[in-house]
């Protein structure tokens, strides 16, 4: 590994495929979370097959030209967003099959065309380069190339971040405002044939794609501001890009691959261990909400059972149905919370029967709610208040008593109690 660092920042070689893979994986990163946020992760991978045909008829005008290249390829991703957007806007086809059917088109066009050109005596436009990248292979030319499309992406997202935000969120809004939602979605197109020309030598045209939709939906998992989403998924694709180059020298495999299981392996920690949406997180909220709605439930029932005059351990059980262990647990820990004594019988403390008196307000509220503002019957409604009585605020519960006149009775019958003061 010692030897891979050594490599990696004093061979010319490894310095050029270091810096280009940085700026790849910066600017698909940023640029990723406005594909993916506008569902046109399918847009972003037809364009990046569909540039095949620019840089054959730039090969057969210029010959092996960076620039050539570059123009060939812009002007391919451009045809193929326009010939996209009108198929999708004039012809009777669903959207996913419109994508489909240009950019197989095209790229099978730029198969036929590199397969045809390559049988040429002396001719080196190898297909497993374009589609796969050789980061190892930058030339400065090409370094040059990349930065500048670099830096005019991300300035771009910059400058245009508003316009990027209003037309991503609230399209309708922003044609209110005057601003041109098609004229947007074309520059979006225009800054991703960019990103896919700069990307090419990195990571080639399959694996593109993976450089704008995993980092951005790694960086989705992780935040819900977008500018925190975008810099969260310009430093995942940077990491992704960088290690997989160091990955790739190490075991000497092929660099864009390994950028894109970094990425990847990103994208499934993320999944599991993001706080707001990890699965881990998520399950131990779903645990914390399910002990939350059996303690209550415990209180409640109680509630009930001291109003008729049978609260006690084999009652109580015989209501909830959970098992001695957990039953014992809830009724632990009502004492603790100083809601419940035991001294000598189980009973409820002026505290508990307050507490427990919120939960039965909540849920006959919400069945009074149901009943008079939603139109359902009686007969449909206690299994929905018997879910929410545990997740509505004070609040919440003030706006709804507000909004029925502050009844006195659910539909069954019951008596609603009042707010304690």
């Amino acid at each position: 590994m010692i030897e891979t660092f050594e490599i990696l920042f004093t061979q010319e070689w490894a310095i050029r495929a270091l810096i280009s893979s940085s700026i790849v994986g910066l600017m698909c990163g940023a640029l990723g979370c406005f594909i993916v946020l506008r569902n046109m992760a399918m847009i972003g991978d037809a364009m990046s097959h569909a540039i095949l045909p620019g840089v054959v008829v730039a090969y057969v005008i210029k010959g092996s030209n960076t620039i050539a290249f570059f123009l060939g390829s812009v002007v391919a991703g451009l045809l193929t967003a326009l010939g996209i957007t009108w198929i999708q806007r004039n012809v009777n086809t669903k959207n996913d099959a419109a994508i489909g059917i240009v950019f197989t088109a095209m790229f099978a066009i730029g198969v036929i065309g590199i397969s045809h050109i390559s049988k040429s005596q002396g001719v080196h436009l190898d297909l497993k380069d374009f589609l796969f990248g050789n980061v190892l292979g930058v030339s400065n030319e090409d370094l040059i190339l990349t930065g500048c499309i670099g830096i005019y992406v991300i300035l771009s997202i910059i400058v245009f971040y508003r316009y990027l935000f209003t037309t991503t969120f609230q399209p309708v809004i922003a044609e209110t405002m005057g601003i041109s939602v098609s004229l947007i979605h074309y520059f979006l197109m225009l800054m991703l044939s960019f990103a896919v020309v700069a990307s090419l030598r990195a990571v080639g045209v399959i694996l593109v794609v993976a450089m704008l939709i995993t980092p951005a939906s790694t960086a989705l998992l992780l935040s819900n501001k977008l500018k925190h989403v975008v810099i969260l998924a310009s430093i995942i694709g940077l990491l992704s890009a960088v290690i997989g180059l160091i990955i790739s020298i190490e075991f000497n495999t092929t660099p864009g691959p390994a950028m894109t299981v970094v990425s990847t392996i990103f994208y499934f920690v993320a999944v599991i261990f993001a706080p707001q949406r990890g699965l881990l997180f998520k399950n131990i909220r779903n645990n914390k909400l399910r002990k939350k709605i059996m303690f209550e439930d415990t209180l409640k029932q109680a509630f009930r059972l001291s109003d008729q005059g049978e609260l006690n351990v084999k009652s109580l059980q015989e209501k909830l149905g959970y098992s001695n262990s957990m039953l014992k647990q809830n009724i632990n820990v009502l004492i603790r919370k100083g809601l419940a004594s035991n001294q000598p019988s189980l009973v409820l403390t002026k505290a508990g029967i307050s507490q427990a008196s919120k939960l039965v307000r909540a849920h006959r509220l919400w069945e009074t709610y149901l009943v008079n503002q939603m139109g359902l019957s009686s007969e449909q409604i206690h299994e929905d208040a018997e879910k929410y009585e545990h997740l509505l605020t004070e609040e919440i519960l003030d706006e709804v008593d507000a909004k029925l006149g502050f009844p006195d009775f659910d539909p069954h019958g019951s008596p609603i109690p009042k707010k304690d003061k």
